[in-house]
Order: structure tokens, then sequence, then C-alpha cells
């Protein structure tokens, strides 16, 4: 499956983006999406995942700011951020797979949260 991802960008801390990832086939039968990011000098870390039944996982820095959902019909993914800050600054990647979700990555989306 390919991956597209979309929607990064400037943002002011405090403020929000979504990201967007469109599969290029169907996604309902993919075991597991998630959202990685990497930042300069940092290890890559899982943002947040979701399964095919919809379960949601977050890692504890994004936890009640960021929200994952995915919609089958347009076989696209999102990330909603809020509340965003500088240390949210990095490339974001959507991945799909098993667990973790790292078998197919797409090219990332810069974030950069900088007043």
């Amino acid at each position: 499956v390919q991956l597209q991802a979309s929607g990064g960008g400037l943002v002011q801390p405090g403020g929000s983006l979504r990201l967007s990832c469109a599969a290029s086939r169907s996604i309902f039968t993919i075991n597991v999406m998630g959202w990685y990011r990497q930042a300069p000098g940092k290890q890559r870390e899982l943002v947040a995942s979701i399964t095919s039944g919809g379960s949601t996982n977050y890692a504890g820095s994004v936890k009640g700011r960021f929200t994952i959902s995915k919609d089958n019909a347009k076989n696209t993914i999102y990330l909603q951020m809020n509340s965003l800050k500088p240390e949210d600054t990095a490339v974001y990647y959507c991945t799909a797979g098993s667990w973790p979700p790292s078998t197919f990555w797409g090219p990332g989306t810069q974030v950069t949260v900088s007043s």
C-alpha cells in the first residue's frame, strides 16, 4: 500500500493542525495504521495508532491533545493536533502494518511549531 501524508506546516504554539494520510487501496483490512514522528537528534516516536476495529493508542506526550481517526470510505486516516507545543516540531510519517505499524511508510510531512 502507498501512503501520502499532507497537512503539515508552520503553526504558533497553542495552535492546531490536521494531518491527512491517503492510502492507495482500501484500509478496511489493514491491521493497524499510525503516525510516527522524528525530530532532529531524537529517536523516532510512535505518536498514535488506530486498529482496523477503531481502537486507538497514543504516546503519553500527546495524549489528550492529539486525536487519530479514520474514514474507511475515503481510505484516509487523520491526526488532529491541538494545543501544539514547540516540542511537537518534527517530520510526521503515516504508516501501516501490524504491530507496530511500521511495514509501510509514506513520505513525511513537516510540522513546525514556532512563534
